[in-house]
């Protein structure tokens, strides 16, 4: 499983450990991710997700799962993330129509 937000992109970032002696070794600063099934108003169901802590109060902030994945980048979002926005936007259409 890679670590990897499912909605915002960010992975594993690489930097150095400094010693008291100001020794460098390199080390990994990793994501805080968690599994979390976040609840399609739209949809009607929950969709479960791997994300950042960080990602999960910007989908708080936007107002739900429906509102970020309207705003939300291509690019940055994982496959299974762009599949549940492509039926998010077809709901959408579809209970405008």
């Amino acid at each position: 499983m890679s670590r990897i937000c499912e909605l915002t992109g960010k992975g594993p970032m690489s930097g150095n450990n400094v010693s008291h002696a100001n020794n460098k070794t390199r080390r990994r600063f990793l994501p805080n991710l968690n599994d979390v099934t976040l609840q399609s108003e739209v949809l009607g169901r929950g969709i479960k997700l791997r994300i950042s802590a960080s990602a999960l109060r910007s989908v708080d902030h936007r107002g739900g799962l429906d509102m970020f994945m309207a705003k939300a980048k291509d690019t940055e979002l994982s496959a299974d993330a762009l599949k549940v926005k492509k039926e998010i936007a077809k709901a959408t259409a579809a209970a405008q129509a």
